[in-house]
């Protein structure tokens, strides 16, 4: 019997890539660029979000 990998649910803001590099425009002395890490605000920098409990899911 073939064994079933558990799918990890995706982002769905990011969508699985969580952490962007952003440049800043200016430049160290070596001349590398300056550059920020962003994290998503969504899944905290995971990339993966966790379902929803049976109770958010039910109208009333």
């Amino acid at each position: 019997m073939p064994q079933h990998a558990q799918n990890a649910r995706v982002c769905r803001d990011c969508d699985g890539f969580a952490t962007a590099a952003i440049t800043t425009g200016t430049r160290h002395r070596d001349g590398t660029r300056a550059t920020l890490r962003v994290d998503c605000p969504s899944c905290k920098g995971t990339g993966h979000t966790v379902p929803a409990p049976a109770l958010a899911q039910a109208g009333r």
